[in-house]
């Protein structure tokens, strides 16, 4: 039952949405799970989806999940790639991870339009422009 799981507290653990590249016709994104600990995350599950309003229609996307081995201490790993078409939903990242035995888990949400060039900022550790969620 969920009462009987320890209520971990996730600290120092983040998502951003990272601009790769950019030309006048397009620009290349993706998603990055950021670890600003000083020990290293291991068995690292991540679910991501989104869904929202578009036109004034229900739109959800597939759900992808990912799995990670290890993120090491202050250091990052790329989740996957986001398409700039589902930047108007929410895009939803869940994400579980063992420390020592222990498991953590929280849910990371880019509400809609939040990944614009006006939230922008120089992204921790990975050291690239973009938005990020969480910390």
């Amino acid at each position: 039952m969920k009462k009987d799981l320890p209520e971990n507290i996730v600290e120092e653990i983040s998502i951003a949405a990272v601009l790769e590249s950019e030309t006048p016709e397009s620009m290349v994104w993706n998603i990055y799970l950021i670890n600003h600990k000083d020990i290293a995350i291991e068995t690292v599950l991540i679910t991501s989806k989104g869904y929202g309003l578009k036109n004034g229609e229900e739109v959800k996307t597939s759900t992808l999940r990912h799995r990670i081995e290890s993120v090491g201490p202050k250091s990052f790993t790329k989740v996957e790639a986001i398409d700039e078409q589902v930047f108007g939903l929410n895009n939803e990242y869940w994400v579980s991870y063992y420390i020592g035995g222990e498991i953590f888990d929280k849910k990371f949400i880019f509400l809609p339009e939040s990944i614009v060039e006006s939230n922008m900022m120089r992204i921790p550790i990975v050291n690239k422009p973009g938005v990020m969620v969480g910390k």
